[in-house]
């Protein structure tokens, strides 16, 4: 078993009150392993639950492009807990475990036309070149940006993508394993 590299907080935590419960009732009651990490810095957990909260619930970005975007990023960058939180999401959102299971190698992935139509392919394109690369093709841009409907979503897009960028690093950093 791997064990982070900064112990926990207690699952038990109760202050500061407001951050925890803030944090406790995005999450449905309990407190992931994640916020449990984040939770060492209360001002850290209360921005990082109002901001990835806002992405994942109040952008117009719709869910399926969301959720594969975010589990593409979690593949690539070994983040396993992140993959094993968003894997099921991808598939409530009309994903397919094949799908699913083949963005463990995201390149191919996003050459697969058997497997994606081409707007998931430029969606999986912009998310590998952002995720590996950090600079992005013109034409890749242009492709995701018309596969989600525009420049309000493909702005929400590459936001989505650059905070799963930042969430799956520091999960890795610190060794945060799937509960």
């Amino acid at each position: 078993m791997i064990v982070p590299r900064v112990p926990y907080v207690p699952e038990d935590i109760a202050e500061p009150k407001e951050i925890v419960d803030a944090v406790r009732k995005r999450r449905g009651g309990k407190l992931l392993a994640l916020d449990r990490m984040l939770l060492h810095s209360p001002p850290l957990a209360a921005g990082w639950n109002a901001y990835l909260g806002a992405v994942r619930t109040q952008l117009s970005l719709a869910a399926k492009p969301r959720e594969l975007a975010i589990c593409a990023v979690a593949a690539f960058n070994g983040a396993e807990f992140e993959f094993m939180h968003h894997a099921p999401l991808l598939l409530q959102a009309g994903g397919t475990r094949a799908q699913a299971d083949a963005l463990r190698d995201l390149a191919a992935a996003a050459a697969n036309a058997a497997l994606f139509d081409a707007s998931e392919r430029a969606v999986l394109q912009l998310t590998l070149e952002m995720t590996r690369d950090v600079t992005v093709d013109g034409a890749t841009f242009a492709g995701a940006s018309d596969a989600v409907g525009g420049t309000q979503k493909v702005v929400e897009l590459v936001a989505t993508i650059a905070a799963y960028n930042m969430v799956s690093r520091f999960l890795v950093a610190l060794d945060i394993q799937p509960d």
